[in-house]
């Protein structure tokens, strides 16, 4: 099986630059890695550095265990490759094999006394209508099959029994997915096609406010059901006993949103958090899980029932869709798909975990690599395996889950964005396939906020890639497939997934472009005190607004604003021999940075500044110079970008002014810089606080990020107040 390196993958593209067209490294990252060797530990460089940096070659290879020959790359990118992974090649047949097979075995275990539940089916040969005789296969292995076939055959007639009776009209998996109301549903295709949704605002107590959204020009009828506790969901049998005592009672925050996640609403939720990370990744992972059982279940006892009435040609089962996959999770680094997975297996009891242990080699580390210094956001992404390229499809049977089976089988996909992307493009670029995301239902996005650091055009690429009209059949029965995925409609009712830290524009335009569901969709916002209220000293902070029109125009307005009125008064501070300078200006876009560092270099209102620059793209000995030259003053400016601080968060010693280009997106970021970066000079005593001071430019498209500095209630006449552009902070 070729690699990805063999099959025309991304080395060189320059397609795959950033926001603005940035320069990226050749795998698409948009930051530069930590380093175990040079800078931080001995020897040898880290996954995260060679993930995001040089566009690796990797050889994840294990001779211990015959499985472990190929790389997980290998194993898992060859999703156009439609033959079995577990059995040989068969002949097809082109006539619904599947009643066939199944009428056959009915008749074959109706003469046994007493009547037995068989995992396995005989390997005898049985002919099709057309003539044609196929040997049955126990699983969907061929890549072809929906997920009603995933199961083995026998499963799908002996243990039709076993699956509860659990039909509701009132659920809202039937009322979304099976039996939508037609005429209601043309008139939300309507009104979404024109962009028209009824807009409420609903408070959701101290922690902030919702928006919900409904398709057309009326307010949609909120649901009254309240859900307390895992008891009041719509959950399949075998779920309800572990996700009580893994979930239990839900807190204020998440009864207001879980009424529209169960209800397939599209959500972004602006306030994950370090503390509510894991139990919403345990709500989501329970929703996906229930959904796909919910499907499986559906689908078996049609099959069973299309047995018995085959004669009845007026009989028609919509239950499907083009392809398997109907959950896609978009994740940032291994660990965290290590953490997902971890969430389902304790959420649902399988008897067997096949390939675990090859999971676990691949996509787990120790949680330890770094000291407490670091800060909790910090260590959530990058403790463990912090490798962003990587995919995996996991397929449930009746009593088991099996890891890397190949997309077309897979129930669940998990991946980062980049891998996705390197996925879909493995096989050229006439050759690309994204079918298997042709029936994706649901979509999970977690630390949304930190695939902003990184490639935002790989999400885009995703998402423009989900729900299109699949290009082969992959022998999917059309006749079973649901009528809005042959109408084009699917994108309308898949669901979206959304959980960041924080909301910004680019969450905030995926929102209105690709969160377009049929059901509503729904926005969290935060309540925010601001971060001047931790920084913990007593040092002026002046935020000052510029003029800029219209959002194209802004980073040009800033410049010139920065250029004419923050350089002059560089000149006015006091000299490093009198004690002064040590100046950050803190730069978050890489563009920019590279504008004004081009600016410092070649301006005559430069020319005897002295200037040092740290970006993520600046190897770590020239990092350390920088940092040293300084701290002893050698450098009177220092240059820093926002990314090197989310990659790297180095401590930087000699801070005496900030001057802010932009506000970080990352609260946290001003905490770090202003109360770490300040306290740490005023503390060994070689600047007084009255002394030390920030200096902040923004404009009116700044404000999502000054609401979680400076507060929500002081952000709208900070944006409006026609009295002056200059506001103070003690």
């Amino acid at each position: 099986m070729a690699s990805i390196r063999g099959r025309g993958g991304f080395r060189g593209r320059t397609a795959l630059k950033g926001r603005g067209g940035d320069s990226r490294s050749h795998n698409g990252s948009r930051g530069r890695g930590r380093s175990r060797g040079s800078g931080f530990r001995g020897g040898r460089r880290d996954h995260f550095t060679t993930a995001r940096i040089e566009d690796p070659v990797r050889d994840e290879q294990d001779s211990s265990e015959p499985d472990h020959k190929e790389s997980d790359a290998e194993a898992q990118l060859d999703v156009t490759d439609e033959s079995s992974s577990d059995y040989d090649e068969i002949p097809r047949p082109t006539v619904r094999p599947y009643n066939a097979l199944l009428q056959s075995f009915q008749e074959l275990v109706s003469h046994e006394k007493p009547r037995r539940k068989r995992r396995k089916l005989d390997h005898s040969l049985i002919e099709t209508e057309n003539g044609r005789s196929v040997t049955p296969q126990l699983e969907a292995d061929d890549g072809e099959r929906d997920v009603g076939d995933a199961e083995d055959d026998a499963d799908a007639v002996i243990g039709v029994d076993e699956i509860e009776d659990d039909e509701d009209a009132s659920d809202p998996f039937e009322v979304h997915f099976s039996s939508p109301d037609e005429n209601e549903l043309s008139q939300k295709l309507k009104a979404i096609s024109k962009n028209e949704w009824a807009i409420q605002k609903i408070s959701a107590g101290d922690s902030g406010r919702l928006l919900v959204y409904a398709p057309g020009s009326e307010h949609k009828e909120l649901s009254k059901r309240k859900i307390r506790s895992v008891k009041d969901l719509n959950l399949k049998n075998r779920l309800i006993h572990n996700a009580q005592n893994v979930i239990g009672e839900f807190d204020q925050l998440e009864q207001s949103i879980l009424p529209h996640i169960s209800e397939y609403q599209d959500v972004l939720f602006g306030a994950r958090s370090i503390q509510n990370s894991q139990r919403l990744r345990q709500i989501t992972c329970l929703h996906a899980l229930n959904h796909i059982f919910k499907t499986r279940d559906r689908v078996i006892k049609n099959n069973a029932k299309a047995v018995k009435e085959q004669e009845d040609a007026e009989v028609e089962y919509r239950d499907q869709g083009f392809t398997r996959p109907k959950v896609l999770l978009l994740l940032e680094t291994r660990q965290s798909c290590v953490r997902a997975v971890d969430a389902i297996t304790s959420l649902c009891d399988f008897e067997q975990q096949e390939n675990k242990k090859r999971f676990l080699e691949l996509f787990a580390e120790a949680e330890d690599k770094f000291s407490d210094d670091k800060p909790e956001d910090f260590r959530e992404l990058f403790e463990g395996n912090d490798d962003n390229e990587f995919r995996l499809g996991l397929k449930f049977t009746r009593k088991a889950v099996k890891f890397f089976s190949k997309f077309y089988n897979s129930d669940i996909i998990f991946a980062s964005p980049l891998g996705l992307r390197r996925a879909i493009e493995a096989g050229g670029p006439k050759k690309k396939d994204s079918d298997f995301l042709s029936s994706i239902e649901v979509v999970i996005m977690d630390q949304a906020d930190a695939m902003l650091m990184q490639n935002w055009e790989h999400v885009e690429y995703v998402f423009d890639h989900l729900n299109l009209q699949p290009k082969d059949a992959h022998g999917c029965d059309f006749s079973r497939v649901r009528n809005w995925y042959l109408d084009g409609q699917a994108a309308n009712f898949r669901q979206t997934i959304v959980l960041s830290a924080y909301l910004t524009p680019e969450l905030n335009s995926l929102f209105s472009k690709y969160m377009r569901n049929v059901a509503g969709k729904t926005k969290f916002q935060r309540e925010y005190e601001g971060a001047i209220m931790d920084i913990g000293l007593q040092v002026k902070q002046t935020f000052s607004r510029y003029e800029s029109l219209l959002p194209v125009d802004d980073p040009d307005a800033r410049f010139k604003y920065f250029t004419t009125a923050i350089v002059p008064s560089l000149s006015r501070y006091p000299t490093p021999a009198e004690g002064g300078q040590g100046i950050l200006i803190f730069i978050p876009s890489y563009l920019d940075f590279v504008r004004i560092r081009n600016y410092f270099a070649t301006s005559q209102a430069t020319q005897n500044i002295s200037f040092g620059a740290i970006s993520e793209y600046v190897d770590l000995p020239d990092v350390r110079r920088a940092r040293s030259h300084f701290s002893t003053g050698r450098h009177s400016v220092l240059l820093y970008t926002g990314r090197a601080h989310h990659f790297r968060r180095y401590h930087i010693r000699g801070v005496k002014r900030i001057i802010m280009y932009a506000l970080p997106d990352n609260p946290v970021f001003y905490r770090e810089l202003v109360g770490g970066y300040l306290s740490t000079t005023i503390g060994v005593g070689k600047i007084d606080p009255t002394e030390a001071g920030v200096r902040v430019i923004f404009s009116r498209w700044d404000g999502l990020r000054l609401e979680r500095v400076v507060g929500t209630k002081r952000v709208a006449s900070m944006l409006k107040d026609n009295t002056g552009d200059t506001f103070d902070f003690i």
